[in-house]
């Protein structure tokens, strides 16, 4: 596509675009959407490489045995990589679509998995795709009970938004009724099995307040725009060549691509966001070439700030100017603060007689779902606020059951061959209270490969996240027993925040600039055309799987932004 192009006296190049976006990930990819049909001539700028739908997913249809390893990664890979391969989706098919940590340092001042994935569309192609609704429960959450800021926003403004993204990611899920978990537009739902069903009904007798239902998920029961459906692979983590789920790749970048508007640079690492003291807005963004390493500066009315929650807040600091000398709308030393996480520490499981003549077809890559009941109506608990929920899922054991035993023989092998007991498992996911001392600083010292700063990142569980998982570990033994469920075995791991790749926070929305670094718009304050619709910008974090909430602020984004641009505002 044809720009407009001049030399500076620097002899950088000088591009001008209408809006430039930073990161092609799940909100990245959703404002390049956005924006373009909006008649705005928008660059997209991505720090990894090319990743192209369909045909860079080069392991999506091999088969154990086509794999060197089997898909098991080798002891060298792990050693090399001491952070990425915690990741559940991290395997030796999936390896390449994450980071290599010694490329990609950062300082843990407290325990921090930090799980990233540099390439076009960024982690959208291995997310886990649940996607649930916040409600105005969690909007009114900081408000009601003195934890943070109160939200400048409310379900109702954002309901719609919802609805929007929904209906063009592609939702599958059942309207369940639920005032605490808002029903969406969704896709007809994925099936629970047989186990599934009849332990849902044990649940829902025994605890009428605590409902299962199945699983909301972005992957597609149907077609969508063209896309799927999903085939029950259970490999959404390689890429679907069918476009089976909701992903940049597939979904929001091709709908960019074809208004002709977009211009997609990967390998383009942005140092900072260029401030123009005497507009009081931003003018442009500097650019690191992954491969050249080469400075240079791109143009724009526009800039949404879509690099995910960390890399995003390293930007907004990074971006120093006369006016904001600590980060760009850090007029309250706000910006790398409250950072914020899912706590996943406590996980059961279990063995269930009696299905022993039954099966189920397919993989399916979705699984039942019981909402938060705690601090819910009279379900109160005084020892911690706010609450969690579970994810749950019946199946038999395979062949894997055979592992790390002394058993051996034809007979050994011959029982593998059939399947096994039927197991239950069950994880809960619990939120996390904003925080202060919980942030990210930059560190100018250790700099890497390009001359970046890196993150400091200090964040831990406080007492309110270790009393809500005591709990959750109880109740779900409780849970448990009451479905029949023997041989039941429960911990909290006490894994450091980070491997739930739900951070959230450092840039939050308020109304106050000296409490907020965004506006309810999105917007930063005191620089008006600047954006940050990803996790960074979020003000809490209730117990919800938080991507399609940034989908919804970032279409609401968008759309205002372009208003904003006609009425000669920005």
């Amino acid at each position: 596509m044809d720009h407009p192009v001049s030399i500076e006296s620097k002899g950088r190049v000088k591009r001008k675009y209408d809006a430039i976006v930073i990161g092609s990930g799940i909100s990245g990819g959703w404002a390049a959407k956005e924006l373009c049909e909006k008649g705005l001539k928008t660059l997209v700028l991505e720090r990894g490489g090319k990743l192209d739908h369909v045909t860079d997913y080069h392991t999506a249809l091999k088969d154990p045995w086509d794999l060197p390893h089997r898909n098991t990664p080798t002891y060298a890979d792990k050693q090399a990589n001491p952070i990425q391969s915690k990741c559940y989706a991290w395997t030796e098919a999936t390896q390449h679509l994450f980071v290599k940590d010694e490329e990609h340092p950062y300082t843990q001042v407290k325990p921090f998995d930090w799980i990233r994935g540099y390439q076009v569309g960024g982690k959208s192609i291995m997310w886990a795709r649940q996607c649930y609704r916040w409600s105005g429960l969690d909007f009114n959450a900081n408000a009601k009970d003195g934890f943070g800021i109160p939200w400048p926003i409310t379900y109702d403004e954002i309901a719609p938004w919802y609805s929007y993204v929904e209906k063009f990611a592609g939702i599958s899920g059942n309207k369940d009724g639920l005032p605490h978990l808002p029903d969406g537009e969704f896709l007809p739902p994925m099936e629970m099995n047989c186990v599934e069903r009849d332990l849902k009904l044990k649940l829902e007798s025994r605890f009428p307040g605590r409902p299962m239902i199945m699983g909301r998920a972005a992957n597609h029961t149907r077609a969508v725009e063209g896309r799927g459906p999903c085939v029950y692979r259970n490999l959404c983590h390689r890429g679907c060549p069918f476009g089976g789920y909701f992903s940049s790749n597939s979904a929001t970048l091709p709908a960019a691509m074809a208004t002709k508007k977009m211009t997609l640079r990967p390998q383009s690492i942005v140092h900072s966001i260029i401030y123009d003291q005497k507009k009081q807005r931003a003018k442009g963004v500097r650019v690191i070439d992954a491969v050249t390493k080469e400075m240079q500066e791109y143009y724009a009315k526009i800039i949404f700030v879509n690099a995910s929650t960390l890399n995003s807040a390293l930007i907004l600091l990074n971006s120093t100017s006369h006016r904001f000398p600590n980060g760009l709308g850090n007029d309250g030393d706000v910006l790398g603060r409250y950072l914020m996480a899912h706590n996943y520490r406590v996980r059961l499981n279990g063995l269930i007689d009696g299905y022993e003549d039954v099966y189920y077809s397919g993989r399916r890559p979705n699984s039942p779902y019981i909402p938060r009941f705690r601090n819910i109506g009279d379900d109160q608990r005084n020892d911690f606020v706010r609450g969690y929920a579970y994810g749950f899922s019946a199946s038999r054991q395979g062949w894997q059951r055979g592992m790390n035993t002394t058993d051996f023989g034809a007979e050994f092998k011959d029982t593998l061959s059939k399947p096994g007991p039927w197991s239950v498992v069950m994880y809960a996911m619990g939120e996390m209270l904003p925080d202060a001392n919980n942030r990210v600083t930059l560190d100018h010292v250790n700099t890497d490969q390009w001359g970046m700063p890196t993150l400091q990142i200090d964040c831990i569980w406080k007492t309110n996240e270790d009393a809500m998982s005591a709990d959750a570990l109880e109740t779900g033994k409780e849970i448990l027993e009451a479905m029949g469920v023997k041989d039941i075995q429960g911990q909290d791991n006490h894994q450091a925040p980070g491997l739930d790749i739900h951070e959230m926070g450092c840039a939050r929305m308020g109304s106050d600039p000296k409490t907020s670094v965004v506006n309810k718009f999105n917007q930063v304050h005191g620089c008006p055309n600047v954006f940050v619709t990803d996790g960074a910008c979020m003000t809490s974090t209730a117990c919800q799987n938080p991507s399609v909430t940034y989908m919804a602020f970032t279409a609401r984004a968008c759309s205002y932004a372009v208003n904003e641009l006609k009425k000669q505002n920005l």
